[in-house]
């Protein structure tokens, strides 16, 4: 928290995989923090990002057990800060809840995310592996009446390939309060071998930009 000019290279984390909060590395209100070659196996998110957090690039991160590494979540509190210029590349996750995503709270103050950059990641056995989530409210601890007041922009998921533990292996949810912008996804190929045939992909509030290879197929559902 608080933090500029910081590297954290070659660490290990570990914690057992059902022990509750346990993130493994949480940044907030930081600019320029490189995080390269780390293993984290952890309860939670392997890495979270949270508001006020500028110019961070993870690099060689490997997750798993946890929750995978996520931006957010925003929006829960008055006055938090934007968030811009994260990178996560070449990570590979493994058995993870999530994959890589961004989350937000409905009903939230205003704020902003942009910027955001996933790129080059394996996903083996990842539940979620590529998740947008701006009505995130776990164990119902919120009010969902009115959508999400946080704009996310300028994000891109590109080669990101490997194995789904869901069939719903990409999920775009966008709030209908703030116009989503600059949204690519690229070179996608995950696939899912459990029942209920090959995997999906679904969009709500969004119309990205589509490129390269896309298994599942860019927005199969669409809202």
């Amino acid at each position: 928290m608080g933090c500029k000019n910081l590297q954290i290279q070659h660490v290990t984390i570990t914690a057992p995989g059902d022990s509750p909060n346990t993130d493994g590395i949480h940044i907030g209100r930081s600019s320029k923090i490189t995080i390269t070659n780390a293993k984290i196996g952890i309860g939670d998110d392997c890495i979270s990002i949270g508001d006020g957090t500028q110019d961070v690039t993870a690099n060689q991160v490997t997750c798993g057990p946890g929750h995978g590494i996520s931006i957010g979540s925003l929006g829960r509190y008055q006055n938090e800060q934007p968030v811009s210029g994260i990178r996560v590349i070449g990570s590979t996750l493994s058995s993870t809840k999530n994959g890589v995503r961004i989350k937000t709270w409905p009903s939230s103050p205003p704020g902003s995310a942009s910027d955001m950059h996933f790129e080059n990641i394996i996903m083996n056995n990842v539940a979620n592996p590529i998740l947008i989530d701006q009505g995130y409210c776990p164990n119902n601890q919120c009010s969902n009446k009115s959508p999400s007041k946080v704009k996310i922009s300028n994000v891109s998921f590109k080669n990101i390939r490997g194995t789904s533990a869901t069939k719903e292996a990409v999920k775009l949810i966008y709030s209908n309060s703030v116009p989503c912008q600059q949204v690519v996804v690229a070179d996608i190929d995950l696939v899912y071998k459990g029942a209920g045939g090959s995997a999906t992909s679904t969009c709500v509030n969004v119309k990205p930009t589509i490129l390269g290879k896309q298994n599942p197929r860019a927005c199969t559902n669409k809202q």
